[in-house]
């Protein structure tokens, strides 16, 4: 039975006055898999994933949600996606809790189901022994939980989110990348950045290289490794992103990355 693509789209280009910086981007992402645009801090991430969004618009291509035109019906294709960038701040005078049942309102959940649904994402997220702490007082792990429960809070088909690891310590990097494997196995659409290689090799069912606003390759981890002859990630990248360098230390002996 084939996939439904949730997200779908067509060379994107995004400029802003005389510099362009993403240059045709198109790509897909499917229900159940997490997809990852990879790629060093400037080549424009941040960009794509707004313009996905619907918070930039593109100067020229098309994002589809579910084959719905973003910039042709806007608000109902922003209520299936759930959106996290890394600088997404939380209101600090509410709680967690009151987070959710805010936004969950402005989604139009009924009460009585939005409170089932704070609820149950209080225990997944294991937010409870903070849940009604002012989010000003949390800490970084604990506000990134709290962001991560308000983009699912209203079960979007595609939830998009920008560097979710950043800056948190490795217990509460590694209960976001379970979170997200937790999803796509509910059948979610994913789409997530990251500058981290590690994160992409295992979490990813397929990767996007990004270099200076273009992808400059795509596929499984395997199928990248195979067109550059690379032992890992990091190597792909770089065989493409520098290929002037890379040909330049074999030649002086260094060996293969």
């Amino acid at each position: 039975m084939p996939t439904a693509e949730i997200l779908r789209a067509a060379d994107l280009v995004k400029r802003f006055g005389a510099s362009e910086v993403v240059h045709g981007v198109s790509l897909s992402v499917q229900a159940g898999e997490v997809v990852g645009l990879l790629g060093p801090n400037g080549a424009g991430k941040t960009t794509i994933l707004r313009m996905l969004a619907g918070i930039l618009s593109p100067t020229h291509g098309q994002v589809f949600i579910n084959g719905q035109d973003v910039r042709e019906q806007t608000l109902a294709a922003k209520r299936r996606i759930g959106f996290l960038s890394g600088d997404t701040q939380l209101y600090r005078r509410l709680t967690p809790r009151e987070v959710l049942l805010y936004f969950g309102r402005l989604y139009e959940i009924p009460e009585d189901k939005l409170a089932r649904r704070t609820e149950q994402l209080i225990a997944e997220l294991e937010m409870t022994a903070f849940a009604d702490q002012q989010c000003g007082s949390l800490s970084a792990g604990q506000k990134q939980r709290a962001n991560i429960a308000r983009a699912f809070v209203h079960e979007p088909d595609l939830l998009i989110l920008d560097e979710p690891t950043t800056a948190l310590d490795v217990i509460s990097g590694q209960f976001i990348v379970e979170t997200i494997r937790r999803e796509r196995s509910a059948g979610r659409a994913i789409l997530f950045s990251t500058h981290i290689m590690s994160e992409a090799e295992y979490l990813c069912d397929r990767i996007l290289l990004l270099h200076e606003g273009r992808i400059i390759d795509s596929g499984t981890l395997p199928e990248l490794l195979a067109h550059t002859g690379a032992r890992n990630l990091t190597a792909a990248f770089l065989r493409h992103a520098r290929p002037q360098t890379q040909t330049a230390a074999s030649a002086l002996g260094s060996g293969p990355v």
